[in-house]
């Protein structure tokens, strides 16, 4: 973004100010990496279709009705904020002279679809790199922008990558249980978080060289980058991991245990599992209980586990929570959106905080801003709006259209 060039961010704030984003794509994978950059101070204008928008996503996942009468989306409430939005038909050919120079004026353009897509449209990469040098491009999809032809035209969701990528494999308890997703949708987190850090890592690029470039993120690689070993001990050793539910597999204790009350997360390895043995009335200096660690279905290691297993559920969740922490053992009650609303280390931290939202027309409470920066804090500015709620602003500030200009464009259909 050109420093003395027309801005519609007037707020300087955060590690990314003065940077430009240019966001085209839909649901969650690619749009939220663009609302981590608006989050943390640069200006991102997220272009949608004319009509309803992002109309599935804006409503689908616990609507609220707003005291304007508007319905919208928990999770688009959640994370949509910061983000100017305009509406524009790249399918039109004007739409297409706007979208360019939109382009023409950031540093980096995130979208999501179908390969193939903007090429159609006289959108390809070559004619966009033209137009603006510097600009980085970040493509997701599916399975890719190359590889195989029988897979470049296939549509995909998180389910899908998940799948596709080899998390279900390793997700859930071992046969017969089916495989299960991770939710919620972190697969398409997970390729949000691929896409920013990319993207950024583009940008500094053309920062140092004036070069721009083209990054292809498919999503089912990036699900699949984070199956740690999985892979390499498949070449190197043969082994074709399987599901093995909340425990390790190569130590104990890593898995959850049932309370009188509930449910917890317990880990020890090392001085935790021998201050863990203290607890229970166990030894540590007994070779059997240092064996049964790694050696979890030798006959020591089987007794251990049912040990622990009957002293945890002789306690409450909090009772096992404060007597396992106050000796120094990792130990955790499986929250949920009650207790985390109600812990007093998230209130400590202030990582739910409220804002005002547009749609809703009031004020709202949810996740803050992660993580914290000492020097450069991000921070939430506004709400989610209305589809094309800032179509005057964006294209009259940025490319200088008149309002007669606007309503001949709402007239075509092109905003």
């Amino acid at each position: 973004m050109d420093p003395d060039g027309p801005k519609i961010l007037t707020q300087a704030f955060g590690p990314l100010q003065g940077i430009r984003v240019i966001s085209s794509g839909s649901l969650i994978a690619q749009p939220f990496a663009a609302t981590m950059a608006a989050e943390m101070g640069a200006e991102v204008i997220q272009v949608e279709r004319p009509g309803q928008g992002d109309g599935l996503w804006r409503i689908l996942e616990f609507p609220i009705t707003g005291d304007n009468g508007n319905t919208v989306a928990a999770a688009w409430v959640q994370d949509r904020r910061n983000s100017f939005h305009v509406t524009l038909d790249t399918g039109k050919p004007r739409g297409q002279e706007i979208f360019l120079d939109l382009l023409r004026q950031a540093d980096i353009w995130m979208e999501s679809s179908i390969p193939g897509t903007y090429p159609a449209w006289g959108l390809d990469d070559e004619t966009i790199l033209k137009a603006n040098p510097r600009l980085v491009i970040a493509h997701v999809s599916g399975y890719g922008q190359d590889g195989n032809e029988d897979y470049l035209n296939r549509a995909s969701y998180d389910f899908i990558g998940q799948g596709f990528g080899g998390s279900m494999n390793l997700t859930g308890f071992a046969e017969p249980a089916a495989p299960s997703r991770a939710a919620p949708w972190t697969g398409d987190f997970i390729t949000a978080l691929f896409c920013i850090w990319s993207s950024l890592a583009g940008y500094i690029h053309a920062q140092r060289t004036g070069q721009g470039q083209v990054i292809d993120l498919a999503q089912y690689e990036a699900i699949h980058r984070v199956l740690a070993g999985t892979m390499v001990a498949y070449y190197e050793l043969g082994l074709n991991r399987e599901r093995s539910g909340n425990a390790a597999g190569i130590f104990q204790p890593y898995d959850t245990f049932q309370t009188s009350d509930g449910w917890v997360n317990l880990a020890a390895l090392g001085g935790p599992f021998n201050r863990l043995c203290r607890v229970i009335g166990l030894d540590p200096a007994e070779e059997r209980w240092q064996k049964a660690t790694t050696e979890l279905d030798s006959p020591d290691g089987i007794e251990f586990d049912a040990i622990l297993r009957g002293w945890v559920l002789e306690h409450t969740v909090n009772e096992a929570v404060e007597i396992m922490n106050a000796s120094q053992v990792p130990c955790c009650a499986i929250m949920t959106p009650r207790d985390m609303a109600e812990d007093r280390h998230y209130e400590a931290r202030n990582v739910h905080i409220e804002w005002e939202d547009v749609n809703l027309g009031r004020t709202v409470k949810g996740t803050g801003v992660v993580p914290r920066f000492s020097e450069t804090p991000g921070k939430i500015w506004r709400g989610s709006v209305p589809v094309g709620h800032d179509n005057e602003m964006v294209f009259q500030q940025l490319l200088g259209l008149s309002p007669a200009d606007l309503a001949q464009l709402t007239e075509d259909g092109v905003i």
